[in-house]
């Protein structure tokens, strides 16, 4: 049935794109004039729809599914955008159905943000869904982790097919007492991605961050225990420094990465397995799949790296304490400029009492050349306790990555830093470098 309000949102989207303004205006216009548009519109997928939420990791993990997937012949639509509230789910439509509201794509991966995802699958229930973390994140906004949880937990719930779950993450492993407890409607299957034995230190969970003993906080969802160690789909074994060993179907394979740092690679067995999720027990190419793992590339900003003045420059998002840890701990310092950019804005969080929470002396032989971004004297007294010596701060984060870079040349660079602080260092370096265009 032809409804005007795909041309009328693609005319939206059209001219907001040409006055450079947000990228889900155009699915808040939509959602206003046609409620029903996404639920329809994704309807139509032979393969439904996977949501991939938590904390840490949606991005990247997101980009690896569909890679995955489109690896084996699928056509894949996603919220390429980043946009991970559900009118960016809705612009990012707009952007792909023809006039008549028709989606070319087999199946649907989408990220989204754990609040939002609560709204969109009460309107459109997924067929799979991934659930990666839950850590201490907008606290300001949540307002507690246990929340988060809760979030998370309605998400799996409303799935109808299969939900992956991180297996060393104690309070994502709990909902699985809940999919498939006595008060589950769909009742369904589960499946763990998970790490190695000797990996399991690296990655501590909210609670070992907090404590010594490393056990839930009591309340932590009202979904049982936990089975001892249960079997994962995908299991993590090893991370080298330029490869890594994921064990599946009771084989471990070898494979080179593209992408950096110790989180994403654990997040590629979460995406391995929500993938094999999908496909089912048909005809999958296990060496396609495995070699499209290996060539994916960070997704912009999470280890993304450019080129400035012949020299490398990476950006890093940071946006809690055990992101930060494990990026200083995934990119050391030795040999490399360092930038720290610190902002607390609403897609930051305000509460920025988390930085004391990260131990910055792996920072202390090189320094820190430059901090900037709205927290940037924050960030300095941070660093004087924990005495890593560091040059200028600059709030105005313009003149601070000029700064940055002209004090730094013929070194390769290094910049952590949070989400609208990302955003803005972008933009300025599209100026200089060649950069990924999101959109």
């Amino acid at each position: 049935m032809f409804s005007f309000s795909v041309p009328l949102g693609k005319l939206v989207r059209g001219l907001s794109r040409l006055r450079g303004g947000g990228s889900a205006f155009p699915g808040l216009v939509v959602e206003k004039i046609d409620p029903g548009f996404m639920e329809r519109t994704l309807a139509s997928l032979p393969h439904g729809v996977a949501v991939v939420s938590g904390t840490n990791g949606k991005t990247t993990t997101t980009k690896m599914v569909v890679e995955l997937l489109e690896s084996q012949g699928l056509k894949v639509f996603t919220n390429r955008s980043g946009s991970n509230f559900t009118r960016g789910v809705a612009a990012s439509l707009l952007g792909d159905v023809d006039w008549r509201g028709k989606l070319d794509a087999d199946v649907a991966v989408l990220e989204l943000d754990e609040a939002h995802a609560v709204h969109f699958v009460n309107k459109v229930s997924p067929r799979f869904s991934l659930l990666l973390n839950v850590l201490r994140d907008q606290l300001d906004r949540f307002g507690e982790i246990d929340k988060t949880a809760r979030l998370l937990e309605h998400i799996a719930m409303k799935t109808t097919d299969t939900v992956v779950l991180n297996r060393e993450d104690p309070r994502v492993a709990r909902i699985a007492g809940s999919v498939q407890g006595l008060g589950s409607v769909h009742h369904a299957a589960v499946r763990y991605f998970g790490l190695d034995e000797s990996l399991r230190s690296t990655f501590p969970n909210d609670d070992e961050m907090r404590t010594a003993t490393g056990t839930a906080s009591p309340g932590t969802t009202p979904a049982g225990e936990l089975p001892a160690a249960p079997d994962a789909d995908v299991v993590l074994r090893r991370v080298g420094a330029r490869d890594a060993d994921f064990e599946f179907d009771g084989e471990t394979v070898t494979t080179p990465m593209k992408l950096r740092g110790v989180y994403n690679i654990f997040n590629a067995a979460a995406a391995l397995s929500l993938a094999r999720a999908i496909l089912g027990t048909g005809a999958v190419d296990t060496p396609k799949l495995v070699k499209a793992l290996g060539e994916v590339a960070p997704a912009f900003g999470r280890g993304e790296s450019l080129t400035v003045d012949g020299q490398p420059l990476e950006l890093v998002l940071v946006k809690n304490p055990s992101g930060f840890r494990l990026g200083l701990k995934s990119f050391p310092a030795g040999g490399y400029a360092t930038m720290i950019a610190i902002n607390d804005n609403y897609a930051d969080g305000r509460d920025m009492s988390w930085l004391w929470d990260v131990e910055f002396e792996s920072l202390r032989e090189d320094g820190v050349e430059v901090l900037t971004g709205v927290r940037a004297y924050d960030m300095a007294l941070r660093l004087q306790y924990d005495e890593v010596p560091f040059g200028a701060v600059e709030t105005d984060i313009t003149a601070a990555l000029r700064k940055f870079i002209d004090g730094s040349r013929g070194k390769p660079k290094r910049i952590f830093c949070t989400y609208t602080a990302m955003l803005a260092i972008r933009r300025e370096l599209a100026k200089i470098t060649i950069v990924e265009v999101v959109s």
